[in-house]
């Protein structure tokens, strides 16, 4: 088991993940990860360079504390935290397991105080206090979860920051358990707590509106110093911030390193997709199989001239590749560099005569078309055949 000083250190980035794919993301309605698949699931979060990886919840016993236990032996880079109430006795579960750290979640919010709870401030408060000191006293590097904390009143807040603090808390997960944050407020809030309190900050984010990336992104601006991911964004309800979108957009728009091999992305998000029987969608940010395809004329034509053009980032980033795709809304141009890739050189006259030809075929069998079927419209062109008559 790693001491504290190491996970210290492994987490020392400019922003660190805490990958909670297997915790948060097999919490997802429907979705049930073999423990195999778990352990791989591990080592590819760990080989990709993610520094700490939520890995169960040992309370509930069983092959789920089983997992937690297993993983926490496999000998990982990765620091790796066992999730908890904030209870004695899911902080000695997590210890069993020899996690070398552990999150301890309490209701923050009043609204889940007096009506989840039903108990008072105060004991929220005591509660915190001795299970993070519990886990403080055996040596464990600690997150303490301030559960819907986007309701919570910041006044509140900032005492359960404190109090948690106090206790030996190494930082506070910002849960916006619901998704109703907005970025604006997120930065606000996020600022506030580690001017006041001291903290480091984690973004634990909901996308039920959208805005999981965004608000983890806000929070980073603000200062937090840690996102909450899972792979492709899986998640209750509509799930959580996607490690693929929060590494990529910390790289490239607030020029922040993760340390997460990018590369490593996709064949990450492919096997968890297979073992969670979710498919990646076509146009899922850094992932999808239509990041990099381009099809509308104008936009073709820069790609060919200049892939800065319309590309925001390389594809060889996220181990995807360049696609022109041929269909209703190309251009000329697009089917001109085609052909002359198969040894045809077209004039402009023929390509917009082909052009008519390529965009009617489209419309007919409501797809794109690929570059054979451009090839074999092209000699039905030539040769005076008019495809599109199915007369005897």
């Amino acid at each position: 088991m790693k001491s504290k000083g190491d996970v210290l250190g492994i987490l020392d980035r400019n922003v660190a993940i805490c990958d909670t794919t297997l915790r948060d993301g097999e919490q997802t309605a429907g979705i049930v990860f073999a423990n195999i698949e778990k352990y791989k699931i591990a080592q590819m979060l760990d080989d990709a360079g993610v520094p700490q990886i939520e890995c169960g919840i040992p309370i509930m016993g069983g092959d789920e504390k089983a997992a937690v236990k297993h993983i926490a032996h496999m000998g990982l880079n990765a620091s790796v935290l066992g999730w908890n109430r904030a209870t004695i006795a899911d902080v000695d579960s997590s210890l069993d397991c020899d996690v070398d750290s552990v999150a301890i979640s309490m209701s923050s919010s009043d609204i889940h105080i007096e009506n989840k709870l039903r108990k008072t401030r105060q004991w929220v408060l005591e509660q915190i206090s001795a299970s993070v000191q519990h886990a403080a006293d055996h040596g464990m590097y600690i997150s303490c979860n301030a559960e819907d904390a986007s309701r919570a009143d910041l006044m509140f807040l900032i005492d359960f920051a404190k109090t948690a603090k106090e206790a030996g808390a190494n930082r506070i997960r910002y849960c916006d358990t619901i998704g109703r944050e907005d970025p604006f407020t997120a930065y606000e809030r996020i600022k506030t707590i580690i001017k006041v309190v001291g903290i480091d900050v984690e973004m634990h984010t909901h996308n039920d509106f959208g805005m999981a990336n965004a608000n983890s992104v806000a929070g980073v601006k603000a200062g937090a110093k840690f996102v909450s991911t899972t792979v492709m964004g899986i998640g209750e309800r509509s799930g959580n911030a996607a490690l693929e979108e929060v590494v990529m957009t910390c790289r490239h728009i607030l020029n922040l390193e993760t340390g997460v091999d990018t590369r490593k992305l996709r064949p990450l998000a492919e096997f968890v997709s297979k073992a969670a029987n979710r498919p990646i969608e076509k146009a899922k940010p850094f992932l999808g199989e239509n990041c990099f395809a381009h099809e509308a004329g104008i936009h073709a034509d820069g790609i060919i001239k200049n892939a800065m053009n319309y590309e925001p980032y390389d594809p060889e980033e996220v181990g995807l590749t360049r696609s022109i795709v041929i269909g209703k809304h190309s251009g000329s141009k697009t089917i001109m560099t085609d052909l002359a890739a198969k040894g045809v050189e077209l004039s402009h006259e023929d390509a917009e005569k082909l052009l008519v030809l390529v965009r009617r075929a489209s419309i007919n069998v409501h797809r794109s078309l690929s570059s054979d079927e451009l090839l074999y419209l092209y000699r039905d062109m030539i040769d005076n055949v008019d495809t599109f008559d199915d007369k005897v």
